[in-house]
């Protein structure tokens, strides 16, 4: 009967634990990432237009969870509002759903889960940097993808490549990007060293766990 009510005990225990996380927490690990889908508009779709690769995902923007010590969830990101910056997973949440997107967590695959901790300590050493509009690589500016590149830069995880802001459709610069770069009055950097979402979320370290429910 004692090792019958222990069990209970057990059991209560970790019903009142789960009970306790929201939805979008469950499952969730330290250094996973988030893809945020794009828009069909501005910006965003612009970047998701020539970005595509075989894998079609549509993605504009990514993150990268940090689970701290008393198991609060972070996300460190380049985002144009503030740049680099860490915010709760909370406020990334209201982020997306104000702007009606949704988002989809990746996990590195076993073999580079130990690169997680030290990339995690790299991307606090660029917090705080403002956002790069340019998309040209510096290390004064981030922009997202930029910012989890270097991150795990030191192991290799994601690499550089060179950019597009070809419409694949035309064939010729998409009129969103000439339009966005007339207006900072400098050259698209056509073929310059980037990376983008979509092809980060293309990479075989990766896979795909879920979309988050919020």
């Amino acid at each position: 009967m004692k090792k019958i009510t222990g069990f209970f005990s057990i059991g209560f225990l970790l019903l009142i634990i789960f009970s306790c996380q929201k939805p979008s927490e469950l499952s969730l690990q330290n250094g996973d990432l988030l893809f945020v889908s794009a828009k069909d508009s501005a910006l965003s779709g612009a970047i998701n237009r020539v970005t595509q690769t075989e894998k079609q995902t549509h993605y504009s923007h990514i993150g990268l969870l940090e689970k701290d010590e008393n198991s609060k969830f972070w996300v460190l990101h380049a985002g144009p509002q503030n740049g680099s910056e860490r915010i709760s997973l909370d406020e990334f949440i209201n982020y997306s759903r104000e702007d009606h997107t949704s988002i989809d967590v990746y996990r590195l695959k076993d073999p580079y889960q130990k690169t997680i901790p030290p990339a995690i300590e790299e991307a606090k050493k660029w917090l705080n940097k403002p956002y790069n509009f340019t998309y040209v690589l510096s290390d004064e500016k981030l922009y997202c993808s930029d910012f989890v590149q270097r991150s795990f830069s030191a192991d290799s995880i994601f690499d550089l490549e060179p950019m597009t802001f070809m419409d694949p459709k035309t064939g010729k610069p998409d009129e969103v990007w000439v339009e966005f770069y007339q207006k900072q009055q400098i050259p698209i950097p056509e073929g310059k060293p980037g990376c983008n979402p979509n092809g980060m979320a293309a990479s075989n370290k990766i896979s795909f766990i879920k979309t988050l429910e919020f």
